[in-house]
């Protein structure tokens, strides 16, 4: 892995709204380059080569606190756009500018960003602090204004400590002016597992899980520890994460969550114990979630699909959760899979689809005639979401109900291939990085090559590129655990001739070698999309030289 010494950060403010730009520089030793500012000229230069019809779509997404109706009577104390969970859907043609204002009225002083997930984007609108912009503070505003020039199925959601286990994600749908598909109808479908304002906080899930195994094996007397040569503490300060204001006086007090250790061992309210699946490898995920969701309705009061017997619908599915893969079906139908993360793939029957958190699949349904049962099952987990598709007559299958297709032929993204007009040409690469997945369960030392990324110094130890070259990243997961990588600002290839992604699912002992053209210069985040690994440290990025 290319590194460079520690450099410093200089900061460009943007004035009242309390945010602005990172930029790395060059540190006083001779050999260490520098690299391109996430603002600087060559990220405009990029911008204004995309394709752009000059039509400016404005909005505005106000982040604030909300009661949420999950359905069956069932609320949610938590944070969403608008009152809603999944937020207001935005759609948008390939070639638009989003012009995006968000306001922050988090509670107390918690800040808040948006990531706009799979979006080849110009850098300094991919919404990651520290390293591309500093937080919105609370009572404060921030306008990302970007050209989205590639059709696709995305979401966004913020990239902020674990707050991406909160309500404050929705999806954005670009669409193709050209598009190749015939269908009849459009539905999107968003998966998300949930805790918030049920069981607890995210944060309170973070601070018992960051005490690791070893703590509970210790009877609680001992915590995660700073694995040798890792950056930073384990785990980013909770103050940054802008957790939820516990002391009431408008600051993010660190009190000890219910669920700290405590001299009679852990009472894990949130770690999740025995959850194994073929599929994934072994362990299936980390967290006990009371409710599985579709668009935001648990199964006993689902979401409907009404539609009519015979019509062809584009179903959108999105993997919103926090630390859920899920295997989706709709019984007493085939999916017919068309594109995964955005692009085009040649086109392939299932069953079932096999989805991690990040990742977004579109299929082609024709609709039978009756009432038919969506489940989202939570993969090893023993749980799932459920919606309805109902075209005629007769009555709700069980909120349980496991349609057979569940074990059906089962797709993930390794059995695809790229479709001929988005595969990328054949080429040696010329920079190869290897991605080490490193750390477990026993301290949630979860890493990269060894070292937890450091939110101190976020411009450390990047993984460098130069704009023009192909390049390889071999992802190989010496833990015990999956982990679905996803790569901001970029969409890479698996292998020679598989799909074009940005997330992708890495199995437990196996590697998996993805290749990029380095077309967008900047600085790019590299993590694991489970929430909680990637805050405990399971980051880096991608950095262009100058």
């Amino acid at each position: 892995m290319n590194s460079i010494n520690r450099r410093t950060v200089l900061l460009a403010g943007l004035g009242a709204a309390g945010t602005g730009l990172l930029a790395a520089c060059s540190s006083d030793t001779s050999n260490s380059p520098a690299l391109l500012s996430p603002s600087g000229s060559q990220v405009a230069r990029a911008e204004k080569k995309r394709a752009s019809t000059g039509r400016v779509r404005r909005l505005n997404l106000t982040a604030a606190p909300a009661t949420l109706d999950l359905g069956g009577g069932i609320t949610a104390e938590s944070w969403s756009f608008a009152g809603r969970a999944p937020g207001k859907e935005i759609r948008i043609s390939a070639g638009d500018t989003l012009a995006a204002e968000l306001s922050n009225q988090l509670p107390g002083r918690t800040t808040t960003s948006i990531h706009w997930h799979g979006i080849a984007l110009r850098s300094d609108m991919d919404g990651v602090p520290p390293l591309t912009q500093t937080e919105v503070r609370a009572g404060s505003a921030f306008t990302y204004r970007f050209i989205a020039d590639a059709p696709g199925t995305y979401f966004f959601h913020p990239h902020v400590g674990v707050q991406l286990d909160r309500g404050l994600y929705a999806p954005l749908i670009v669409e193709d002016p050209r598009e190749p598909l015939s269908y009849d109808d459009e539905w999107v479908v968003v998966l998300d597992d949930w805790l918030d304002g049920v069981t607890g906080t995210p944060d309170e899930a973070f601070a018992e899980l960051r005490q690791g195994m070893d703590a509970m094996d210790m009877g609680g007397s001992g915590g995660a520890s700073t694995p040798s040569g890792a950056a930073g503490s384990p785990g980013h300060d909770m103050g940054h994460t802008g957790g939820m204001d516990m002391s009431g006086s408008g600051t993010n007090a660190r009190t000890a969550p219910p669920s700290a250790p405590s001299g009679d061992g852990m009472s894990m309210r949130f770690m999740l114990m025995d959850a194994t699946s073929e599929l994934l490898g072994g362990d299936a995920g980390d967290v006990k979630y009371p409710h599985h969701l579709i668009n935001g309705r648990v199964p006993t009061d689902p979401a409907v699909y009404t539609g009519k017997p015979g019509r062809r619908v584009r179903l959108r599915i999105i993997n919103a959760g926090g630390d859920t893969a899920y295997r989706v079906a709709l019984g007493g139908h085939q999916l017919t899979i068309t594109h995964t993360d955005g692009f085009p793939v040649e086109h392939q029957q299932a069953d079932a689809l096999l989805i991690g958190m990040g990742e977004r699949y579109d299929v082609l349904v024709t609709l039978a005639d009756g009432v038919f049962p969506l489940v989202a099952l939570a993969e090893g987990k023993n749980a799932s979401g459920m919606a309805l598709v109902r075209t005629g007559s007769g009555s709700a299958p069980k909120p349980t109900v496991r349609p057979a297709e569940l074990d059906g032929v089962i797709r993930t993204a390794a059995q695809m291939r790229a479709a001929d007009d988005v595969r990328l040409d054949e080429k040696k690469p010329e920079r190869i990085h290897r991605i080490e997945l490193t750390g477990g369960m026993d301290r949630y030392d979860w890493s990269i090559n060894g070292r937890r990324y450091d939110m101190a110094d976020p411009t450390a130890n990047p993984l460098l590129v130069e704009e023009g070259e192909r390049v390889r990243l071999d992802f190989v997961n010496t833990s015990d655990m999956w982990h679905p990588m996803h790569l901001h600002g970029h969409t890479y290839q698996l292998g020679t001739t598989g799909p074009r992604k940005d997330t992708t699912i890495v199995l437990p002992k196996k590697k998996v070698s993805v290749v990029f053209d380095a077309d967008n210069p900047g600085q790019w985040m590299l993590h694991c999309h489970n929430a909680y690994h990637g805050e405990a440290g399971m980051m880096t990025f991608v950095a262009y030289e100058a």
